[in-house]
């Protein structure tokens, strides 16, 4: 099977064909087949919005307009879509004006080349990123960290998710974006905090580590950033901005860490799945692994390949391959963005 994912969720716009198919070099043969990208192209609007200083829905839609069929043209695609066996396309949640122009892309390629549909879930296609290169056991407990969202979800099977907790408030990829802002850092934000705590000291300043003793699975960052605020507000003359980056991320890690391994003993999973934007974080990658092994060594660790950390097209096709082998499909007529579609 060959499936072409289309992802325009945000401020990526992203296509990709990927295929299950026996013998080919990359992706590890298993029982569920083998995955390959077979073509995986993508355009990022960050420096576009840069200068807003976050995403602006209207322009990132029309960028989605303007560079859609440029990278088509830079694809290997029959003009008929000979050669492709479904078309897999983000549905949501996501910025509702960016959503539709892939919306509307995917449902008149089904429509013309005579295709079926698939609807994923942008969440969905984080969880199924880790699919090209593992095979989490199930059940499988993600700890889902974007810019949008910060979710532990228990995943029992395909297509069987159980929202366990989530953010009350801003989302652990939106904290590192609004820190790094108060911090005079660019957008987007994440990367330039990791680059600065390189340097830092995590330990130079004792910001909160929000809801640890809640007593449930939820998370907080919204008094995290403003104790960095009120901190900045405050701080002596010479304090160095890279303490600050270090303390703060250290304090995001601390707390995602620990409610994911509160998780854990409350479901006893199989395997856990570090997903998202977020999971690019070297320092959250490195900690969540070793806690975990130290802890539970019988359960595995799955991150996806950095490449495949923000969004992409490849996820969403392996996110909808899997649902095409269901024939979970959708009618292109009735198809619509959703932005706040839901996985569990």
């Amino acid at each position: 099977m060959r499936i072409l994912g289309i992802e325009t969720s945000c401020d990526e716009t992203a296509l990709a064909v990927v295929g299950e198919q026996e013998g080919l070099a990359r992706g590890r043969a298993t029982a569920e087949g083998r995955f390959v990208i077979e073509q995986n192209v993508l355009a990022s609007q960050a420096q576009t919005h840069a200068k807003y200083g976050g995403v602006v829905p209207e322009v990132a839609a029309r960028e989605h307009a303007a560079l859609l069929f440029p990278l088509l043209h830079q694809m290997e695609i029959a003009h008929d879509g000979s050669g492709i066996d479904a078309i897999a396309v983000t549905a949501g949640p996501g910025l509702v004006p960016a959503l539709r122009i892939g919306v509307e892309l995917a449902k008149t390629f089904a429509w013309v080349w005579h295709k079926p549909l698939v609807a994923v879930n942008h969440l969905e296609g984080h969880v199924y990123s880790v699919w090209l290169d593992s095979v989490p056991q199930f059940p499988t407990l993600c700890l889902l960290v974007s810019g949008g969202h910060t979710e532990l979800i228990l995943m029992k099977d395909h297509g069987r998710y159980k929202l366990l907790g989530m953010t009350r408030d801003d989302a652990a990829g939106e904290a590192f974006d609004k820190v790094a802002k108060l911090l005079g850092l660019p957008y987007p934000g994440g990367p330039e905090i990791s680059k600065a705590a390189m340097t830092g000291n995590p330990q130079a300043v004792d910001f909160p580590r929000p809801m640890l003793t809640s007593g449930d699975l939820d998370f907080s960052f919204a008094g995290l950033k403003t104790a960095v605020r009120v901190y900045l507000a405050q701080k002596e003359a010479g304090q160095k901005i890279n303490d600050i980056a270090a303390s703060f991320q250290q304090a995001v890690v601390d707390t995602l860490v620990h409610k994911t391994l509160q998780a854990v003993e409350q479901v006893h999973p199989r395997s856990v799945i570090l997903s998202g934007g977020v999971s690019a974080n070297r320092l959250l990658r490195e900690t969540l692994k070793g806690k975990l092994h130290e802890r539970s060594p019988e359960i595995t660790f799955h991150a996806p390949d950095l490449s495949l950390t923000g969004d992409n097209a490849v996820m969403i096709a392996l996110a909808g391959l899997f649902k095409a082998k269901r024939e979970e499909f959708c009618n292109p007529l009735t198809l619509v963005a959703d932005p706040n579609l839901r996985l569990a």
